[in-house]
């Protein structure tokens, strides 16, 4: 079984992750958690942008309108995904001691989204409409 499976299988059983190494201090599972609820934040911010874009840009083209909702909606359900995925694996380091995993998913994230902002600035400015 991959290591990603068995990650997904502890996102439902998360009292199983206590299997694994010691307890670590309660601050930094505290800490993480926190990291956790604000990558949940962010993914509900990009969900409600695509809504935004969708519902409060009509003059759009449609097909301008539905690619950026669904660029924004598609970052905010990976988002949310790769928040519980990354707590996960942090938990996991922290008790066995190990060095936090490192992600290039923040990176990527702001890639996508300040693609999306300026491809949503040249449309709106340009008032392509539909």
């Amino acid at each position: 079984m991959s290591e990603f499976v068995r990650n997904v299988r502890l996102w439902l059983e998360p009292e199983r992750v206590r299997d694994q190494g010691t307890t670590p201090d309660y601050r930094f599972s505290l800490a993480n958690e926190r990291t956790f609820l604000a990558w949940l934040r962010t993914a509900l911010a990009l969900i409600g942008g695509g809504f935004a874009v969708d519902q409060f840009l009509p003059h759009l083209r449609w097909a301008w309108r539905v690619a950026l909702a669904l660029a924004l909606l598609g970052a905010g359900v990976l988002c949310a995904l790769r928040a519980v995925h990354h707590w996960m694996r942090c938990e996991q380091a922290m008790r066995r001691g190990d060095d936090l995993p490192v992600s290039r998913f923040p990176a990527v994230l702001s890639l996508l989204v300040a693609v999306v902002a300026v491809v949503m600035v040249v449309v709106v400015l340009a008032g392509w409409a539909g």
